[in-house]
């Protein structure tokens, strides 16, 4: 992940950043045109290249596993990107400090940190039906590599231990087993949560998470619908 900022910092970045309504692109009711989102990306960011076969097998992936069980769609997302994208710094791929891909910039590129893992794999499980109360995508302090890391959790129940789908390994582990992530904060579409003795609490929304609202403009530029959070 680029983002280098003191957590502290990072924290007052993330709730300073709330901006504009909070709508989701490629909810679980919308169709999503492949067609329509090809030709819009090859407009925006010229010949796909490779990335065009591996935009086809992410539709492939969300055509046949949605009738399998949550656990099973989580297991096939999180095997899928880890396998499609190739870690790659902001900086370096972007020239950016800190730039988060959309699902299709990452499958153009083929390559991304760890935000855009976890935004992909979101966009997917939406997608796929799962509920976005269930799903947070969570900042974490990766204590082996000593710095600030990006996972997709998972939340069975609201009160359930959640399940980590992580870049940097296949296996989908509960948060319990990994004892080498710091949970830092989270959020989705519908709020902000900070880790406490008692458990999460949630200290707001993020109708206005300005890195989150560039996301959904892209996608929306890239041909994605436009729907509600729920």
């Amino acid at each position: 992940m680029a983002v280098r900022l003191p957590i502290s910092r990072m924290l007052r970045w993330l709730c300073g950043a709330l901006l504009l309504a909070g709508v989701l692109l490629g909810g679980v009711q919308a169709d999503w045109d492949f067609s329509l989102i090809s030709r819009r990306a090859q407009a925006l960011y010229g010949p796909l290249g490779e990335g065009q076969q591996r935009i086809d097998d992410w539709q492939h992936l969300l055509a046949t596993q949605k009738q399998v069980s949550e656990l099973e769609q989580l297991n096939v997302v999180n095997r899928f990107f880890n396998k499609q994208l190739r870690y790659v710094e902001d900086i370096d791929l972007w020239h950016q400090v800190d730039y988060w891909e959309t699902p299709i910039e990452a499958l153009w590129k083929g390559a991304g940190d760890c935000e855009d893992y976890a935004i992909a794999k979101y966009f997917s499980l939406r997608h796929l039906g799962v509920s976005s109360d269930k799903l947070r995508i969570t900042y974490v302090k990766a204590l082996r590599l000593n710095r600030a890391h990006m996972v997709l959790t998972y939340y069975a129940s609201p009160d359930a231990m959640p399940l980590v789908l992580d870049s940097l390994i296949d296996t989908i582990q509960p948060a319990s087993q990994r004892t080498d992530l710091l949970p830092v904060y989270s959020f989705n579409a519908e709020g902000l949560w900070l880790p406490g003795a008692k458990g999460n609490q949630k200290v707001g929304d993020t109708k206005r998470l300005s890195r989150w609202q560039d996301v959904l403009k892209k996608m929306q530029a890239e041909g994605f619908p436009v729907e509600t959070t729920h």
